[in-house]
């Protein structure tokens, strides 16, 4: 059921004295100095949380501020130790030992703690990995699928547009539920707010543009400039999970991969390009990639294709 928003499960600390104060800090500071999304301000939150966790059974109580400027490097390869015991993939546990560092650094700016433990902590080395990309008619499917999933006209031109742009302009599901109804294209571009409040210019196809304008004609709430271009069934922001649910639901009716999320249509948007002849530059602006090593992962999908094509054609591929 489209329940529209549902916000995150709050995060208990265990902390005590001073510490507090610090993680409040902490976190007023992502949200209102770094602006960090609200998705990455609770993944933050979790990672700490986690870490305190491990303190309190580690160090026999909850921490402090002292607690934490007494810790060596020993201490912090334990954490790490028990993550990897616990089933944590690597890619968690070096994006868990980013946020401590961030948190670390933030203390020590503040003159709260100074401990450089830390720093002296290798980051665990974290497989490459090749975008999971779906092939186009998979996409197409999925896209002029989505709409049958529900009753409601509505509901279901809101899908189809929400799916068509993540697609046909490479966007992040955050970047794309960010949008205002004042972001509504009305021309061949498309202003972006990504990762770290970076600003790009995608362009929009008219198939795209024909999509939003048809989800927001039936749309029963007010296009009010302000309010989210994608909403729930009660007229709030739309919330992530909705669609992720709805993909789930999708690949499920068509038999897609575990792999077909609503990020892999981003994937397939990078992919589909780069096999068209699109140069490596261009897709990283319009990916917002910070570094070009991001968007060359796309090379690797590209490669495999390639080959897999080979060998499914070239006669002196095949066993006889």
């Amino acid at each position: 059921m489209d329940t529209g928003t549902v916000g995150p499960a709050p995060i208990h600390f265990a902390a005590r004295g001073a510490l507090v104060a610090a993680i409040n800090d902490w976190r007023t500071w992502l949200k209102a100095e770094r602006r960090v999304s609200p998705h990455t301000a609770d993944a933050y939150g979790r990672d700490l949380a986690a870490f305190l966790a491990f303190l309190t059974d580690h160090l026999g109580g909850e921490a402090d501020t002292s607690d934490l400027a007494n810790l060596k490097p020993a201490d912090f390869r334990s954490y790490l130790a028990h993550r990897a015991n616990v089933g944590i993939g690597r890619s968690s546990i070096a994006r868990g030992l980013s946020t401590l560092r961030n948190f670390f650094r933030f203390l020590d700016r503040t003159d709260r703690v100074h401990n450089p433990a830390v720093k002296a902590i290798r980051t665990p080395r974290v497989p490459k990995t090749v975008p999971k990309a779906l092939d186009e008619s998979d996409a197409m499917a999925a896209i002029t699928t989505a709409g049958e999933l529900h009753d409601e006209p509505w509901l279901a031109a809101r899908d189809t547009a929400l799916l068509i742009l993540l697609y046909g302009c490479g966007l992040r599901l955050g970047e794309a539920l960010s949008l205002t109804c004042a972001d509504i294209p009305e021309s061949d571009t498309l202003r972006v707010i990504g990762k770290g409040r970076k600003e790009r210019i995608v362009p929009v196809l008219p198939v795209v543009r024909e999509a939003i304008a048809a989800y927001r004609k039936l749309c029963p709430f007010a296009p009010l400039p302000e309010a989210a271009l994608f909403i729930g069934k009660r007229g709030k922001a739309l919330n992530p999970g909705v669609m992720q649910r709805q993909v789930r639901r999708l690949r499920a009716l068509l038999g897609l991969a575990e792999t077909a999320t609503p990020h892999a249509l981003r994937h397939s948007f990078a992919t589909h390009l780069l096999a068209q002849g699109g140069d490596l530059r261009t897709i990283q602006e319009l990916l917002g990639h910070a570094s070009l090593s991001t968007t060359q992962r796309y090379t690797m999908v590209d490669a495999a294709r390639l080959t897999k094509v080979y060998n499914a054609a070239h006669p002196r591929a095949r066993v006889t």
